[in-house]
């Protein structure tokens, strides 16, 4: 079975079978308070899957806010370390993408935006599926003024998301391995840095 992992928006965990078929869900939407559930979801969803091996843990990669991202990537890397099972990376997008195409029927070229605070938006454009049954990204993230969204398509399709599907990461997961690709690396798609910076070297006063 596989595990996903996602804090991207709220915090979502999930658990399918390798062909994608869903044991188990359970989600928070609250966009703050990752920390405080995200053992109790992942003891939920452990639980609702019965009592086969994990082989693998999906870890949703964002584009998300740095601390809340950092929650459910470090909780899916502590998981995969304590069984001895490989962590597999995907821009949480792609879920996104996976759901409107599957589940909402749409197509050709359309784009997903998630809410990005400071009055901007995280835009990610995707384009049908591929030869794997992963949908097609054809144009990377970008970081957009809430303002200049619409501009910025230029009459593509707007699919606005405001939670995630931790059971449709899963599955993209579970298409890339067994195509034998990876989606993402181990750097997640931080919105942008926190503002609290590490201090540098205090400057030297002289005599």
């Amino acid at each position: 079975m596989i595990l996903a992992v996602d804090t991207s928006l709220g915090t979502a965990v999930a658990v399918v079978d390798p062909d994608g078929s869903s044991r188990s869900e359970a989600a928070a939407v609250d966009p703050l308070g990752h920390a405080e559930v995200i053992g109790d979801l992942l003891v939920r969803a452990l639980d609702g899957a019965g009592s086969a091996e994990i082989s693998h843990i999906v870890a949703g990669m964002g584009p998300g806010p740095f601390t809340g991202l950092r929650i459910g990537i470090a909780a899916a890397r502590a998981f995969a370390l304590g069984r001895g099972i490989p962590v597999v990376p995907v821009p949480s997008h792609y879920a996104a993408a996976l759901t409107a195409i599957e589940t909402d029927g749409v197509e050709g070229p359309f784009a997903v935006v998630t809410d990005a605070r400071r009055r901007e938006v995280a835009i990610s454009v995707f384009d049908g599926m591929d030869a794997d049954g992963i949908p097609h990204l054809i144009a990377a993230t970008s970081l957009v003024p809430q303002a200049e969204a619409d501009e910025f398509l230029a009459g593509i399709r707007r699919v606005d998301v405001a939670t995630l599907s931790a059971a449709d990461l899963a599955r993209v997961g579970a298409k890339a391995l067994a195509a034998g690709r990876e989606l993402g690396d181990s750097e997640p798609l931080y919105l942008r840095q926190p503002d609290v910076r590490v201090p540098g070297v205090p400057k030297r006063v002289g005599s």
